[in-house]
């Protein structure tokens, strides 16, 4: 049986160090507590992020090693600036963010549940009420074809999730997303746990410890708080050749 620390009720309750976080399952540190702005923007800061399935309790991870977008490196494949240099696709950011958590939301597969539940849509919907959380869409005419969203402080990006209803659809959101933050000075996009979709796409892995000490220095930063949707830059797929 599998023994992590509960989190008390209250709001300002401290999450215990990452160091405790388990080794198998890699970075499950503790479980409880709420999904409050305050108690996700704490954990942001400090590495952590919430998990979880429909029906379990809040679980918190802090996985070692981190796999994560390094924005200075960051170019998109041969094959997908072929792709966009000839895409009508339209970009957009905080214009439709329910709409890409609704899709990131959806089941992937026949049969398959979400760990996106009510819970998280609506803490997350409160996020980006409130200037934290961000979402880049994708358009071909008026329909959503791909997009991302997560939460900006200082400049980290902390990635949460991306889908595509066309092939390459997310794609095309990730890396309009981090040519527009690479412009605003962002160093990273945090990917959170490794997966042969991240690493085909450019990510890399660092230390937890390297990555607290990235947190530190950089989501202390000047951030990018309010809508997106008025600084946005990059307006169209053909701008990622």
């Amino acid at each position: 049986m599998i023994r992590i620390p509960l989190l008390e009720a209250e709001p300002l309750a401290d999450f215990p160090p990452v160091e405790m976080a388990l080794e198998q399952p890699n970075g499950l540190l503790c479980a409880g507590g709420d999904l409050s702005m305050e108690r996700l923007l704490r954990a942001y800061r400090r590495g952590i992020f919430p998990w979880f399935n429909a029906g379990e309790p809040i679980l918190w991870w802090s996985p070692d090693p981190r796999c994560v977008f390094e924005l200075a490196g960051l170019r998109p494949s041969r094959s997908l600036r072929r792709f966009t240099r000839a895409s009508i696709w339209r970009i957009s950011a905080d214009c439709d963010f329910e709409a890409v958590i609704s899709a990131c939301a959806a089941p992937r597969d026949q049969g398959t549940g979400t760990w996106i539940d009510a819970r998280m849509r609506a803490a997350y919907l409160a996020m980006h009420r409130h200037g934290h959380a961000h979402s880049v869409e994708v358009w071909d005419g008026q329909q959503l074809v791909g997009g991302i969203y997560g939460i900006a402080i200082g400049h980290v990006f902390f990635g949460e999730s991306m889908f595509s209803q066309r092939s390459g659809g997310s794609k095309v959101a990730l890396f309009a997303l981090a040519r527009q933050l690479f412009e605003w000075r962002f160093v990273m996009i945090d990917g959170q746990v490794r997966n042969p979709h991240l690493i085909s796409l450019g990510a890399g892995e660092v230390a937890r410890s390297r990555f607290l000490q990235l947190l530190d220095l950089h989501c202390s930063a000047p951030g990018r708080g309010g809508s997106w949707s008025r600084d946005w830059t990059i307006s169209s797929a053909s701008q990622l050749d």
